[in-house]
Parts: C-alpha cells; sequence; structure tokens
C-alpha cells in the first residue's frame, strides 16, 4: 500500500489549463484527511514526457494523463495492466515505494460505473461516434456490457481499420459506419459520443422521439447541444463529468491505498468548479 505521507501527484497533458484532475483530487484528499498530499498539473507534451517521468523522486505516487500522452508513456513503465494492455492506453500511473511505475486505465471501469449509476447495466446493441482513444475505451467497457454489435461511425478508413482492430482484440463486433450517416446511430439503445466538442451539434435534429441512453463524454461546455435535446427529449443521459469522477475515484484510491473514494464530495467540487467557469 502507497504511504500516507506526504506525497505528491499530477495530471499531465497538453493543453492542460482547462483540467478538472486538480479540483477533483484535491477534494478527495481533504476527505481523506491526507492534509500532506498535493496534486497539481503540468503542461507536458510527448517529447518532454520522458524527461518529466526521469525527474519524478520518491515523493511522487501517481500521475493522470490525459491527450497526447496515453499511448506515449506506456515505453517508459515497468509494467501496465491487462484493461490498459487491451487498448493500448495508460491514463493512470502508480509510483511504488520501490521505484516502479504502473501503468492502468480507469476511463474503462469509469464509464461502467458512470452507466450503472444510471441504472445502464446491459444493452443489445450500441454506437461509438469517433475512434480515438477513448473510442476504444468505450469499446472496453462495452465488452463487458454490450451483448450484441457496436457500429463506429467514422470519418477515414484508416480509422475504420483501427476500430475493427480494438474489436478483435477485446471480443466485440464492431461495424463501421460512414460519419456521413451519424444521424443513423442516434437510435442505438446506447449512444457513446467521444468527438470534440461541437462535433455532433448538426446532429441535433436527429435525436428520436424517444431516446435510449447518451454518454457525452464532453464536460466542457456542458451540456452539448445533443446532450441538451437528447434530456428534453426524455433520454437518459451521462456525461463527461460522471466520467471524470468515476475514474478519478479510482486514480485516487491507486495512489493514495485508500478506500472508498469519496465520490459524492468529488463530483460536488468539479460540479463547483464548472458553475464557478461559466459565470466568468
Amino acid at each position: 500500500m502507497p504511504s500516507t505521507e506526504a506525497r505528491r501527484a499530477a495530471v499531465l497533458g497538453s493543453p492542460i489549463a482547462h483540467s478538472l484532475s486538480p479540483v477533483l483530487h484535491r477534494a478527495a484528499y481533504a476527505e481523506l484527511g491526507l492534509d500532506d498530499w498535493s496534486y497539481d498539473r503540468f503542461d507536458v507534451d510527448e517529447a518532454a514526457l520522458p524527461g518529466f517521468i526521469e525527474g519524478l523522486d520518491s515523493s511522487w505516487a501517481g500521475l493522470s494523463l490525459t491527450m497526447p500522452l496515453k499511448r506515449a508513456v506506456i515505453p517508459l513503465l515497468d509494467g501496465i495492466s491487462d484493461a490498459a494492455a487491451a487498448v493500448e492506453t495508460v491514463n493512470t500511473v502508480v509510483l511504488t515505494e520501490d521505484g516502479r511505475r504502473l501503468g492502468d486505465n480507469t476511463d474503462i471501469p469509469g464509464m461502467i460505473a458512470a452507466l450503472s449509476e444510471r441504472g445502464v447495466e446491459k444493452v443489445e446493441s450500441a454506437a461509438v461516434l469517433g475512434a480515438g482513444a477513448t473510442a476504444s475505451s468505450a469499446l472496453a467497457a462495452l465488452a463487458q456490457i454490450c451483448t450484441g454489435p457496436v457500429t463506429a461511425y467514422v470519418r477515414s478508413a484508416a480509422r475504420a481499420d483501427e476500430m475493427r482492430g480494438w474489436g478483435e482484440r477485446l471480443g466485440v463486433e464492431v461495424r463501421i459506419a460512414d460519419w456521413a450517416a451519424a444521424d443513423e446511430a442516434l437510435r442505438a439503445p446506447l449512444v457513446i459520443a467521444t468527438t470534440p466538442a461541437g462535433t455532433t451539434d448538426a446532429l441535433t435534429d436527429a435525436v428520436p422521439a424517444a431516446p435510449g441512453t447518451l454518454f457525452d463524454v464532453l464536460y466542457e461546455p456542458w451540456p452539448t447541444a445533443l446532450a441538451a435535446r437528447w434530456a428534453a427529449r426524455g433520454g437518459i443521459v451521462v456525461g463527461g463529468l460522471d466520467l471524470l469522477v468515476h475514474q478519478a475515484v479510482l486514480q485516487a484510491e491507486q495512489m493514495t491505498g485508500r478506500s472508498p473514494g469519496p465520490l459524492a464530495v468529488m463530483r460536488a467540487a468539479g460540479e463547483l468548479a464548472l458553475a464557478a467557469r461559466e459565470r466568468d
């Protein structure tokens, strides 16, 4: 178990100024009584990552990683979990007391937990909008809760090949559709949108009268146009803050060795921070 003495952790990525991770993790530390722990953010790109990792001393307990580092970090680690290996994506690094660097992917169980919180345990089919690193984590989550095919809506043949490859590795039947037909995705029982802000705005008119569940991984701006229309039609909406909180709880537990994680406290801190940004 990691030491509970004064330790450091941080989120790395580029750009990183928008990240809510410091707010969530600091709230967790306060709730757990870890007054000597700190959590910061550092703007680090792929070129700077090896030097940053090598410069960490024994006071460091862990790192959270966002784009573009989730795959670049893998060669710098001593080992990764099966979940991270399955999608070749690491968003969590735990620095052990014996100096090892261990990678994990908490986005996958975080997605499953966020859906379960809204009563979504199993679905017969699903659609994924986008084909990046988050989409591969979505496929890994769907491998555990989806009993039928997953249709991925992508913009290029290269992305299509990547999604087929992830499907084969994860044991998921992945069907490919062109992004031009993305409005058809909204009829699926579960839609997971993994695209950048604004990408799905044009789909709002295609939201069906009785939609199923939308999991939009964005948390700012929120709600997205698609999420707002979905909720107005009575569908279940799971947002990016839900994912961020659930995966951050798992990160905090791994880094501190303390559980259960203070999910409600972390969510409340995130909501307050987002509300303050809107006022500004």
